[in-house]
């Protein structure tokens, strides 16, 4: 590949990885707010409060990802009450319904990385905080999360990865994302081979700066637990 079709094609790449971005942020943004009550519910002690958070985490635990996609993408328009609601415009649209799929199987995920985090707070921590008089909510609030923000970082970093991987699935409903676009392209110039690879590089590249600021942000919690000591 010359210099010249890399730099007249260079704009489409970025357009393509700016929308992988932008699917791969919201995403796992909107999947932790959905997964942080889940996961508290599935370290309850009580099985009526887990179960129903244990079996939309085996559902989306347990199919893949593209099956998930196709269900909404596909599968939604063929209810009448879909196609009749105010949801419609959204799931009618490929990128909402890339954005819904990925937000709600990377909860799943996410509630088990909580719920193993939770479980992995010293218990000692959690008496401490109850001998100072703190409630169950308070305990949880200003001890449990806290510290299970640490201990589960790792894991949650590591999620994000996945799911930038992940998110070339969409390609599969009309995105053009960053494999998406990759596709286009390799169609207009037969260069397949070296457009996958200027592909893979920039999904390289993405996920070295992901995992340098998830470096940065685990120092700085633990800067910062050393300092609350």
């Amino acid at each position: 590949m010359t210099w010249e079709i890399f730099i007249k094609w260079l704009p489409s790449f970025i357009e393509g990885a700016w929308l992988t971005l932008q699917l791969v942020g919201v995403s796992v943004v909107a999947g932790l707010i959905f997964a942080v009550p889940l996961g508290i519910a599935r370290s309850s002690r009580h099985l009526a409060v887990r179960a129903l958070p244990y079996g939309y985490i085996f559902f989306f635990r347990g199919t893949p990802l593209l099956v998930q996609l196709f269900l909404v993408y596909y599968g939604m328009a063929q209810f009448e009450v879909v196609r009749q609601s105010a949801l419609w415009p959204y799931l009618r649209d490929p990128y909402w319904c890339a954005i819904i799929t990925m937000t709600l199987h990377t909860a799943a995920y996410i509630a088990e990385i909580i719920r193993g985090a939770i479980q992995n707070v010293p218990h000692g921590e959690v008496e401490a905080a109850r001998a100072l008089g703190m409630s169950r909510a308070q305990a949880l609030l200003h001890i449990i999360l806290p510290r299970a923000t640490r201990i589960g970082l790792p894991a949650y970093s590591n999620e994000v990865i996945l799911m930038l991987k992940a998110s070339a699935l969409a390609s599969t409903i009309t995105l053009l994302e960053l494999t998406g676009m990759a596709r286009k392209i390799a169609a207009r110039t037969y260069l397949h081979e070296e457009m996958f690879l200027t592909a893979g590089l920039i999904y390289l590249l993405i996920a070295f700066i992901l995992m340098q600021g998830f470096k940065l942000l685990e120092r700085w919690l633990r800067v910062d637990a050393c300092q609350g000591r």
